[in-house]
C-alpha cells in the first residue's frame, strides 16, 4: 500500500473507529506535552523522566493504532 492509501485508511479509521480515534487523541495529547518539554532549555530530573515516559507511551499508542490498521486491512482484503 502506498503512503496515500495508508493515509486514507487512517482517515477512515479516525472517523469510523472509536478506539482508533481515542488512541489518536491520546497520542496527540502526549505529543503536545512532549513538545512543551523539548522546547525548554533545561529539564529537571523529574521532567527528564517524564520525557522518557511520554516517548514510551506514545510508541505504545502508535503500535496499537498500527495493529488496528493492519486488522482493518486484513478484514477488507488489503495487504501492505
Amino acid at each position: 500500500m502506498n503512503a496515500a492509501g495508508a493515509q486514507d485508511v487512517k482517515h477512515l479509521l479516525l472517523h469510523n473507529n472509536d478506539q482508533y480515534r481515542q488512541l489518536a487523541e491520546q497520542h496527540h495529547r502526549l505529543d503536545n506535552r512532549l513538545h512543551e518539554l523539548t522546547d525548554k532549555h533545561y529539564l529537571s530530573p523529574t521532567e527528564r523522566i517524564e520525557e522518557v515516559d511520554l516517548k514510551k507511551r506514545k510508541l505504545a499508542l502508535k503500535d496499537r493504532m498500527e495493529a488496528i490498521t493492519r486488522e482493518y486491512l486484513q478484514g477488507n482484503g488489503r495487504t501492505s
